[in-house]
């Protein structure tokens, strides 16, 4: 896992929050001196300057869904005041908030989109294991992804740390909890719904806003992902394109899920976590 991938992960899932290059350098595992130098190498952009694109594209989308308070969303993007928000937004899109508001569109801004992280396969996957599982229902924040979204998935976990109090009727005790990240209804061009979510008892008062599935009863092959978050899109290609042609088995028509458990720490991306294939003969 190199510095730039571990930087573009921390700063997905952190965009709702203050951060400095100091900090997105110490969860790089790296000095200032070298995140700069490795990002820019790895995006063509300066760390920060993607930071900041990336909260002004955020603000943009808002605005131009309407958003009222644009006070509100310059603190969020961590400007002081309407007009230090209204200066960098001319500077990144050329034009001002109160146009995109009003135009109800994006079609003319330059947008920053997620850069999208390592997608390579690794050079040694350790075998799985194997598990048949019982049917469980999991309910958290939800999204669609396509495709060419991946990256939008760490945002979805912020959701989740920030909401996952308001999910009632929750599985185990709160400090040892078991969270799932579970790919579902996927369609032939890519796209699939992504829950970010914990096991629970039932729907009966789950609040509209989160997303719910069942997971059904099923065999699945168990992989331990040990490194950082930020690779597991080289684990997934590996399984998806190398492992699971080559097993003999065949994947099942159900939801595939990460699993993350007390080890996992969400604010460094550090500690592992399984990946759960649903498999049959």
């Amino acid at each position: 896992m190199n510095p730039a991938q571990r930087a573009l992960w921390y700063i997905e899932s952190h965009l709702a929050e203050p951060m400095t290059l100091d900090e997105i350098a110490a969860i790089s595992g790296v000095s200032r001196f070298h995140i700069v130098r490795a990002f820019a190498a790895a995006t063509g952009l300066p760390v920060m300057r993607y930071v900041r694109a990336r909260r002004l594209t955020e603000a943009a989308r808002s605005l131009a869904n309407g958003a009222p308070d644009i006070l509100s969303l310059a603190l969020e993007a961590d400007y002081g005041s309407h007009e230090a928000f209204t200066r960098a937004f001319r500077d990144q899109f050329g034009t001002t908030p109160e146009a995109v508001r009003a135009a109800t569109c994006l079609d003319k801004l330059k947008l920053q989109e997620p850069i999208l992280m390592d997608s390579t396969m690794l050079d040694h996957l350790v075998p799985p294991r194997f598990e048949a599982a019982k049917a469980f229902l999991v309910a958290g924040p939800a999204e669609r992804i396509s495709c060419d979204n991946g990256a939008a998935i760490p945002g979805l976990w912020h959701r989740f740390h920030r909401e996952v109090a308001d999910i009632p009727a929750r599985v185990g005790q709160e400090k040892n909890q078991v969270a799932y990240g579970v790919c579902c209804n996927g369609d032939d061009s890519g796209n699939f719904d992504y829950i970010a979510g914990v096991e629970v008892v039932d729907f009966s008062d789950l609040p509209r806003r989160f997303g719910r599935i069942r997971i059904p009863e099923q065999r699945y092959a168990v992989f331990t992902h040990t490194e950082h978050v930020a690779s597991i899109r080289r684990t997934v290609n590996t399984i998806w394109n190398q492992w699971l042609p080559a097993s003999g088995l065949k994947a099942a028509d159900a939801p595939n899920f990460e699993r993350y458990d007390e080890k996992f720490d969400p604010a460094t991306g550090n500690g592992g976590f399984e990946i759960w294939i649903p498999v049959r003969e």
